[in-house]
């Protein structure tokens, strides 16, 4: 039996729902811990970060419209697909982050572990941060949180896998969509991810996934006016200051890196951190002396 051809991956990025190629047509080399050479990954470029936000924006009126109940089934449906995967993702994160397999498999069963958790919180974060609130007058007033829009990610630089996940679902749970620019040195967990997304039920557009060079990506993007916030978990100090100077312009929200350990269980601020509070006041009726009527 003569020997069989290697069948090499080719990466693409995730935008739309789609897998383009870089529109500049360019790739750099992914290596491993060794340098041992992975496969080549797209370098996106400006056009391309453009063209994430349109797709991003089409995507929000849909996602952020959708109950969040049915946002919290299209999140763990992503955890189903990922655990049909699981050795896929075990090899990945092995080589992406220069693990053994054992502790390779542990980062990806806590990263699985991560999606449901966040799917469990979609229908109720609002009543956590939401409520009504005491006025005086014959009023109700309540406080309701509602998802800020696009949102670009910068994705944490070492933990390629569960920091990725741990920075992106927080994000699309509250109803928000998505840029993400991948570890610039270790991309190719978060490129199989958008193949995941593909195959789930996640609306095309509402995740959208860059890998290149962090800081070439991340410009245009902090930037972009119709871009509403930003997470610079993914940036250097240096970098993190030039970015939040660029958001200011259009009054982007901005989450500033900081040092995390993404194997502890999450609290609810990356979900707090992109959300509006709407307030929304009604009358309970007139007043009497024997008290209100309705």
């Amino acid at each position: 039996m003569s020997d069989r051809l290697s069948v090499f991956k080719t990466y693409k990025l995730y935008v739309g729902g789609k897998f383009p190629r870089s529109e500049s047509g360019r790739v750099y080399e992914v290596s491993d811990s060794k340098d041992n050479w992975l496969a080549n990954a797209p370098q996106s470029s400006r056009k391309d970060a453009r063209d994430a936000v349109v797709a991003a924006r089409k995507a929000f009126g849909g996602w952020s419209g959708a109950t969040a109940y049915n946002r919290g089934q299209i999140l763990y449906r992503v955890a189903e697909m990922l655990e049909g995967r699981r050795e896929q993702f075990v090899r990945e994160v092995a080589d992406a982050e220069g693990l053994s397999k054992s502790k390779a498999a542990a980062v990806v069963d806590a990263t699985i572990d991560r999606w449901v958790w966040y799917a469990g919180w979609t229908d109720k974060i609002a009543q956590v941060i939401g409520g009504a609130n005491p006025v005086a007058g014959p009023f109700f007033n309540l406080s309701s949180p509602e998802p800020t829009g696009v949102v670009a990610v910068l994705a944490p630089q070492q933990s390629s896998f569960l920091g990725l996940v741990s920075v992106v679902a927080p994000v699309i749970a509250t109803g928000n969509t998505a840029v993400v620019v991948a570890s610039e040195k270790a991309p190719l967990p978060a490129l199989s991810l958008g193949e995941v997304l593909a195959t789930s039920d996640v609306p095309g557009g509402v995740v959208n996934i860059l890998s290149g060079r962090t800081a070439e990506i991340a410009a245009p993007l902090a930037a972009h006016q119709d871009v509403n916030a930003i997470d610079l978990a993914g940036a250097g100090e240096e970098l993190a200051k030039e970015l939040e100077i660029a958001a200011a312009d259009n009054l982007k929200r901005v989450l500033r890196p900081q040092p995390v350990d993404y194997f502890e269980t999450p609290g609810t601020d990356r979900m707090t951190a992109f959300l509006e509070t709407k307030t929304v006041w009604h009358p309970t009726g007139s007043l009497g002396a024997s008290g209100s009527s309705y």
